[in-house]
């Protein structure tokens, strides 16, 4: 009997993983039909993450309009997926708009333009930010503003373009790729992180707004996204607690992998995914439940860092 218990033991593991296999494909596969055919419209589709979504929902035979603000970086993820296109697989020759989501007084004509593509948006991923850093008294109103238009007043008057024809047609997903401090605040990043809780509280309100018309709001919150090349350095343990936390919460997560996590919102059509890891995650709990303690904690570390330079 234990020889045998031995010798299934092997073949147990292998149906396991030939069942872990199939799902897989299986959910690969049913995240492309789900997009097959739909037009896909993609803000800031020349930053890292947006050029992974690209990728991804040209893969999927979804009807591309890609949005951005500088012409050459357009063509030139245009010309990338064009040459790894599938010949075998029916996908769609990308359209590429000019867009700048600081510049309020143009975002609703070019949101216009955007429909004109081709008549409807099916998918609409607002993916488009600006960051900046560095202590609330120094950095400048004007500076705050710009933030303030590129992050919030720019992706919501480009919604709200795009949403009368969503309703009309009682169909469409509104994807928001937002932040981990939409949740919390990060000291010496005041304007950055007020963004973030605005356009995450009028997406949550749109939500449900919208749910009569079966028009579906998503936001997807990683903790931040590193770029391609970026990743974590190998460093002792610290004698701050603060620095530890901090280091943990900013690693963040790479390009691809939230891209797919868009996918399978939009598939699954879920309503709010946040991508972290078991600190992250914590804070978010400890914030909400024990603030007093959250608030000693990040304000241990930013005695240490009163000199922190700008960033723009």
């Amino acid at each position: 009997m234990g020889i045998m218990a031995v010798l299934m033991l092997p073949l147990l593991l292998l149906g396991i993983s030939g069942l872990l296999f199939i799902y897989q494909e299986a959910s690969r596969l049913w995240s492309k039909s789900a997009v097959q055919n739909k037009v896909v419209v993609i803000t800031d589709a020349i930053s890292g993450l947006g050029k992974e979504c690209a990728r991804v929902f040209h893969a999927g035979g979804a009807r591309l309009v890609l949005c951005g603000k500088n012409w050459e970086g357009l063509e030139s993820l245009y010309a990338t997926l064009t040459s790894v296109a599938d010949p075998s697989k029916q996908t769609f020759t990308p359209k590429l708009v000019l867009l700048d989501l600081s510049d309020i007084s143009c975002v609703q004509d070019v949101a216009k333009e955007v429909l004109d593509c081709y008549g409807c948006v099916d998918i609409l991923i607002n993916n488009a930010s600006v960051k900046v850093k560095g202590p609330a008294h120094k950095i400048s109103l004007e500076l705050d503003k710009k933030i303030m238009d590129a992050n919030y007043f720019g992706p919501i008057t480009f919604t709200k373009v795009i949403l009368p024809n969503m309703i009309s047609r009682r169909t469409g997903q509104i994807v928001l790729v937002n932040n981990i401090q939409a949740k919390f605040g990060i000291p010496f990043r005041t304007a950055y992180a007020a963004s973030k809780h605005a356009i995450m509280g009028f997406f949550d309100c749109l939500r449900a707004e919208v749910e009569e018309y079966d028009v579906v709001v998503s936001t997807v919150s990683p903790t931040f996204i590193r770029s391609y090349h970026v990743y974590p350095e190998q460093r002792n343990w610290e004698s701050s607690i603060c620095k530890f936390f901090c280091r943990k919460l900013t690693y963040g997560v790479h390009p691809a992998e939230v891209a797919e996590e868009v996918m399978r919102t939009v598939r699954r059509k879920k309503q709010e995914v946040f991508m972290a890891n078991p600190i992250p995650k914590a804070a978010v709990f400890i914030r909400t439940f024990f603030p007093e303690f959250f608030f000693a904690v990040v304000a241990c570390g930013v005695k240490e860092r009163l000199n922190v330079p700008e960033e723009g």
